[in-house]
């Protein structure tokens, strides 16, 4: 049996702040509606994804802002930053692991993943390896955002 994770909710307090943030970030919009006075739903989708996002007024009890360590993949994480960064989205500079470790927290808050030790490193991996080089970003709530470069997949993806 297949699976596939297709859509992810996101808390927000302003659902028309954040449309504004993602479309500005280049995500695709898929569907705006009003419902009624206490349903709304704006659904996006990001460049080359087939996993989506949701969020709108009566979606989620979550609090704003605290979805963290929502990965976007990509294959060149230098272009990534610098196209987000052009659209006017804040955009941590690219960093590495010092251990080489494969999966990174977000800036704000909580750390998503610490496996202990971590050590952020300045500018992509050296050798460019994948799963190795991150940028992080987050809305205006505050959900948090983390780009990593894959280049080549892990055996069984």
């Amino acid at each position: 049996m297949n699976m596939k994770l297709e859509l992810v909710v996101l808390p927000v307090s302003d659902v028309d702040r954040a449309r504004d943030f993602y479309e500005k970030a280049g995500f695709r919009l898929d569907l705006a509606k009003d419902i009624n006075e206490e349903y709304r739903v704006v659904h996006l989708t990001p460049p080359g994804s087939e996993c989506s996002i949701i969020f709108g007024k009566g979606m989620t009890t979550a609090a704003p802002g605290s979805a963290q360590g929502l990965y976007l993949i990509v294959t060149d994480i230098e272009e990534a930053r610098t196209e987000l960064v052009d659209r006017g989205i804040e955009v941590s500079e690219v960093f590495h692991d010092a251990g080489g470790l494969f999966f990174h927290g977000h800036d704000a808050g909580d750390v998503a993943h610490d496996g202990g030790g971590q050590e952020r490193i300045a500018g992509p991996h050296p050798e460019r390896a994948s799963y190795a080089s991150y940028a992080t970003f987050s809305d205006p709530d505050g959900n948090g955002w983390v780009l990593q470069e894959i280049t080549q997949r892990l055996p069984g993806r």
